[in-house]
């Protein structure tokens, strides 16, 4: 087990909103917080908008592939984000659950895209606050 906290970022298909997560809080935090991301039903790829979007603010999620969700990363994680996926996310005692509303990119083009990454962003940074924060 880490000494560093584990953030889980979780949406239906992994392949828009958690991955873009995930890129911000690898770029933002990733020798101070261990990052992870699945989907409850995985998508075969990334949302090109999203790896175009992201691509925009110099992160590269190209290389990322839609993972399927499982009880261990959800109880292995100090932190799970879901992000629409609902009832289909287990809960374990002990862990810290948050859900962030945010519209799903799928479908959707770069333009659409661009204010969900933004609001993702904005989400990922509060977070990174959060979470390395020395205590007083």
């Amino acid at each position: 087990m880490s000494d560093k906290p584990s953030v889980l970022f979780v949406c239906v298909h992994n392949a828009g909103r958690s991955q873009m997560a995930a890129g911000f809080l690898n770029h933002f935090a990733a020798d101070a917080i261990e990052v992870l991301s699945a989907g409850s039903a995985p998508a075969e790829s990334v949302n090109s908008a999203a790896v175009e979007a992201m691509a925009e603010l110099g992160i590269d999620i190209s290389d990322q592939t839609p993972k399927i969700l499982t009880a261990d990363a959800v109880q292995n994680s100090d932190v799970v984000i879901t992000m629409g996926c609902g009832d289909t996310c287990p809960v374990f005692p002990g862990t810290s659950y948050r859900d962030w509303v945010l519209d799903d990119p799928a479908g959707a083009g770069i333009d659409a895209v661009r204010p969900i990454r933004d609001k993702i962003k904005a989400h990922v940074q509060a977070l990174v606050d959060e979470l390395t924060a020395q205590p007083v």
